[in-house]
C-alpha cells in the first residue's frame, strides 16, 4: 500500500480526520503525525495532550500500519490494547512509529511509540493485537 493510499485510509476514519492524524514514509516505513490543535488538550492547567487523544493516534497508527504491510484494505480489527503513558504529551506536534512484531494469518501483534521534540523520550508506548481479514 502507497502513502497515498494510507492518506486515503486516513480520511475514510472519522476519529483520525477529527484528530488530524496524517502519514508519511520515513526510510521505508510508515510515520504518522499529529499537528498540535487545541482541541486536543486533555488538561487545560498543565496543558497536556489528552490521553484518549495519545492513544487513539497510536491505535489509527497501528491499524494503518498493519494494512500498508499487508499491501490490504482488509481494516484490522482490534482485539486488545494496552498503553504506557511515559510521560505528559506536551502542547507540541505528536509523532508515531509502528513495529509488526509477530503477524500470523489470523492475528497481528504490533508495538506502537509516540513521541513529540525527541524521539529517545517517548511520550508513550502500546502493544495490540489484531484480528486480520
Amino acid at each position: 500500500m502507497s502513502c497515498d493510499n494510507l492518506e486515503k485510509a486516513l480520511e475514510q476514519i472519522p476519529y483520525a480526520k477529527l484528530l488530524g492524524v496524517q502519514v508519511s514514509l520515513q526510510a521505508g516505513q510508515p510515520q504518522f503525525y499529529l499537528p498540535y490543535a487545541e482541541h486536543n488538550i486533555g488538561n487545560i492547567l498543565l496543558p497536556a495532550l489528552h490521553g484518549g487523544v495519545i492513544g487513539g493516534f497510536l491505535e489509527n497508527a497501528a491499524v494503518l500500519h498493519l494494512m500498508w504491510a499487508r499491501e490490504s484494505a482488509g481494516i484490522p480489527r482490534i482485539v486488545d490494547f494496552s498503553i504506557d503513558f511515559l510521560r505528559s504529551g506536551k502542547p507540541l506536534d505528536l509523532y508515531g512509529q509502528c513495529e509488526i512484531v509477530r503477524q500470523g494469518k489470523r492475528v497481528a501483534n504490533v508495538l506502537m511509540t509516540a513521541w513529540q521534540d525527541d524521539r529517545s523520550k517517548p511520550v508513550a508506548m502500546a502493544r495490540a493485537h489484531f484480528l486480520l481479514n
